[in-house]
């Protein structure tokens, strides 16, 4: 195996280890705690193209789905991806797929942060769903409990994966998967 092949498959564990750390830091606020979930889906979104993206979600929602302790608050098991946040977890695989397709290293901050942002509605989308369906709350008090507290600690994640992705594109730009074609 080359070394390019095991950089393109430790990628996905990489972003899925990254993701269960920052998942960790969480704070309750009611029914969905704050965490830096959203936070760690979009630095990976941003930088990673869209297969390892994808693939680093879809490892953590496995690894949390055969019960290591990789949700928020060291929560796992097959039943989180059935529960009132399953419709947040399940979202993170379109966020990292549609901010990825829309980011490269040569991405403007605006690009950047757009690209985030449509992303994170998509969470919100799922969450809102998920909380109606999975935890029988109407529309309206699915998005007050589910959107409203996290307009603010969102918007300045996405402010943060702006910031920082510019600079760790201009240091990984030695390394041929950064420079490449994002999506080739």
């Amino acid at each position: 195996m080359n070394k390019n092949r095991a950089f393109l498959l430790a990628l996905p564990a990489i972003g899925a280890a990254f993701l269960a750390v920052l998942s960790q830091l969480s704070f309750s606020i009611g029914t969905i705690p704050i965490t830096l979930q959203t936070f760690a889906v979009g630095l990976i979104a941003t930088i990673f193209k869209p297969r390892e993206a994808v693939l680093s979600v879809l490892l953590y929602l496995l690894l949390g789905a055969i019960g290591l302790p990789v949700f928020a608050g060291g929560s796992g098991g097959f039943q989180a991806l059935f529960g009132p946040s399953a419709g947040y977890l399940w979202a993170y695989l379109l966020f990292a797929l549609l901010t990825s397709s829309l980011t490269s290293k040569d991405s403007k901050f605006y690009t950047i942060f757009l690209a985030n942002l449509l992303g994170d509605a998509l969470v919100f989308v799922g969450g809102v769903i998920g909380l109606h369906f999975l935890a029988n709350m109407g529309f309206s008090k699915a998005i007050a409990v589910g959107v409203t507290p996290f307009i603010l600690p969102d918007l300045l994640k996405i402010v943060a994966i702006t910031l920082i992705s510019i600079p760790m594109f201009r240091s990984l730009a030695f390394h041929s998967y950064f420079s490449d074609n994002k999506n080739g």
